[in-house]
């Protein structure tokens, strides 16, 4: 692990926010294996090619992301399927959009495994009484389902997700959210994300949280600026290591 601000790390933290997707588990694979069973389905039911698919895939995502902005619907695969199929010409076919939908999120969820020893830091930490919080965007429903599926619901008292604030990260109600469920929070807190401006900039600004970013493939880790990470890991083994070195701040 290493540690860029070492004066932040003097004690244990009071609570651990923490993203979820691609910070707990990879989720360029789970998102693959989804597209691959809905390009299947669309070819079999509707002779969609995947050329066809793709560029309408594309289109659709772009088209809803520019207008719902910042907003958990604008991760929603049920719109982007829904979309999809009206570019390709096939109107909005309800059937076959909430088949895409289950088709997807059915071989995502199949391919999602937590990163290695990511269970065990959060039980170390649900051991020494430090509590944890999920803070993620997207819906709440696929991110419910996707704890109980990595079985994250087992070692994680509490979730936000940007469906219940109306915007995504870095929005500061994400982050003000999770420590008003904890009742409110003195001392340290840690945010463990993998994205600079939406996980690491955005809780810092919102709760003066040191930021500790998750890399591996494909990750950006900026030197300077607000989404600069005051620590950076890439297995979860090395922040375990990190944490079990740290006094409680109650001592």
């Amino acid at each position: 692990m290493q540690v860029r601000r070492p004066e932040l790390f003097q004690v244990a933290p009071s609570c651990v926010l923490l993203d979820m997707d691609n910070t707990l588990y990879a989720y360029a694979p789970c998102h693959a294996a989804g597209m691959a069973t809905v390009e299947a389905l669309v070819k079999d039911q509707l002779n969609l090619g995947d050329r066809d698919f793709a560029r309408c895939f594309v289109d659709a995502t772009t088209e809803l992301k520019n207008r719902l902005g910042r907003t958990a619907a604008s991760h929603s695969r049920l719109l982007y399927f829904q979309r999809t199929l009206e570019l390709a010409g096939y109107a909005s076919q309800p059937v076959v959009a909430l088949q895409m939908e289950q088709a997807y999120w059915r071989a995502f969820l199949n391919e999602a495994v937590l990163f290695e020893e990511a269970a065990e830091f959060l039980d170390d930490l649900r051991i020494a009484g430090v509590p944890a919080v999920i803070v993620t965007d997207l819906t709440a429903q696929i991110q419910l389902r996707k704890m109980i599926h990595l079985g994250l619901d087992r070692l994680v008292d509490w979730v936000v997700t940007s469906e219940e604030t109306g915007v995504d990260k870095p929005a500061p109600g994400n982050f003000e959210l999770a420590l008003a469920k904890l009742g409110g929070v003195e001392g340290v807190v840690w945010m463990v994300g993998e994205e600079p401006l939406s996980d690491i900039a955005g809780a810092r600004a919102a709760v003066d949280a040191v930021g500790i970013q998750k890399r591996h493939p494909g990750i950006k880790v900026v030197k300077s600026g607000t989404g600069a990470p005051d620590a950076v890991f890439d297995h979860f083994g090395e922040l375990r290591k990190h944490f079990a070195k740290l006094p409680s701040a109650a001592a």
